[in-house]
């Protein structure tokens, strides 16, 4: 829409304030909030703001940036009261000589997506975010626990977890996003709540959109909401596995091929190879807080190796099975990714690496459909050239500090902001002192 259908949207809506919103390079959600009276001024020149608070942003001597509104982006906050109520745009910045500014995490991906357009292709992402509903509001300093003691796809007559996901699954058409599904997964108070594909902007939008939603809903009915990957020990983690796909001008997804074994064309296994060959580096990216490494080990339906297969869900790509009739829907679903990542930067390298191989035409190795990866040993996993993903944040890291096509892919800006920042967050994970060393050395030692 338009600056003229947006006003007039908002009218109708009796919206009273705007959130501008955009994340630093972490992917935390950054806003400001806009009174009506503000809107036009604010659709015609931006909004200004002091870049140097913000986390990956700029130095104190270049901080002003301006947040130009993307309008196609409106939706309404509906859990906001009627007498306050709120809706947000997500937004693009730019640097005061107007030219976008390059540490911007939703900038990098839509760069990404305008050379992927000169060859007139279209990069599709669905998103799958699970995440955990914990009893009381006030995570900190506690144990967190579950709200209720469900299991995968469970059913319930009377069940106060599934009206929570029937409330948190109407927020989220209201505000845009075609929900497809929304299930019990695996672990006890763990959800997920899928949306339709839709081009890698859109879906990353929806991310942010996804997270934040629960989290307010959940926080009107007294609960925590966590996409934290690793919550608690002893269960599933939570990931975010993306259903990637190409398709032309013309609509035609270009990994379909009828005379495949797998329906997979040329392009398609290019792809898949490229993602492998980078997944390492991927890592740091799509994995990228400390704790994102407790949840990537074998035995938790995580992936903790590199290979792909179709079905096989202890793979890190996975195919999944071809329906008659609809050559639309043919994906390569990579299963590494987990909702604490930043979605812009992550999709940026995801859609970088799998270019790389498409480009050097680079072919995969063979399909691990009858392995179940969990039970290889060391030896094993190396006779069939099986690698494995990094086992730590700093591993993750130093992998993303070697991989020039990711570290392009990002940016020099921001990937100089992002490797800062999180190799600070490994530091301070370095010298902090756990519950386990104290229970297993207080007086063992």
């Amino acid at each position: 829409m338009d600056a003229k259908d947006l006003l007039k949207k908002i009218k109708e809506d009796k919206v009273n304030y705007i959130s501008l919103q955009f994340t630093d390079v972490h992917g935390s959600v950054k806003s400001v909030d806009l009174p009506l009276h503000n809107l036009e001024g604010a659709l015609e020149d931006g909004v200004w703001f002091d870049g140097s608070s913000v986390e990956g942003f700029a130095r104190i001597q270049e901080s002003d940036m301006r947040l130009i509104l993307d309008t196609e982006t409106y939706a309404v906050l509906p859990w906001t009261p009627a007498d306050r109520r709120r809706a947000r745009v997500f937004c693009d910045i730019f640097m005061p000589d107007g030219k976008p500014f390059e540490g911007d995490p939703r900038g990098a991906l839509k760069r990404a997506l305008a050379k992927l357009a000169e060859r007139g292709w279209t990069y599709n992402i669905g998103p799958e975010p699970e995440f955990f509903l914990f009893k009381g509001t006030d995570g900190h300093g506690v144990h967190p626990v579950p709200h209720d003691i469900g299991g995968y796809f469970d059913f319930s007559a009377d069940d106060d977890a599934a009206r929570v996901r029937a409330e948190l699954m109407d927020a989220l058409i209201g505000m845009g996003l075609e929900v497809e599904v929304g299930h019990h997964e695996v672990a006890i108070g763990q959800h997920e709540i899928d949306f339709r594909f839709a081009n890698a902007l859109r879906s990353a939008d929806n991310v942010l959109t996804l997270k934040y939603t629960v989290k307010a809903i959940a926080a009107q009915h007294g609960l925590t909401a966590s996409f934290m990957p690793k919550p608690v020990f002893g269960i599933n983690g939570s990931g975010m596995h993306c259903h990637q796909s190409l398709f032309d001008n013309k609509g035609d997804n270009l990994f379909f091929d009828a005379k495949d074994e797998f329906k997979l064309s040329q392009l398609a296994y290019s792809f898949i190879a490229g993602q492998l060959a980078h997944a390492r580096g991927l890592a740091g990216v799509v994995s990228p807080t400390v704790n994102s490494y407790k949840r990537l080990v074998p035995g938790y339906e995580a992936p903790a190796y590199i290979g792909w297969a179709q079905s096989n869900r202890s793979a890190l790509i996975r195919i999944p099975r071809y329906t008659e009739g609809r050559d639309k829907a043919m994906r390569v679903e990579l299963r590494f990714p987990d909702p604490s990542c930043n979605p812009y930067l992550a999709f940026s390298v995801m859609l970088a690496a799998a270019l790389d191989g498409v480009d050097k035409k680079m072919t995969p190795p063979a399909p691990l459909n009858n392995v179940n990866l969990y039970h290889l040993n060391a030896e094993e996993r190396a006779q069939m050239g099986v690698g494995e993903l990094p086992g730590s944040l700093a591993e993750a890291l130093s992998e993303l500090s070697k991989d020039e096509v990711l570290k392009a892919a990002l940016g020099a800006v921001t990937y100089e902001a992002f490797h800062r920042a999180k190799m600070e967050e490994w530091d301070q994970f370095r010298i902090h002192v756990t519950d386990y060393e104290v229970e297993r050395y207080l007086e063992l030692a």
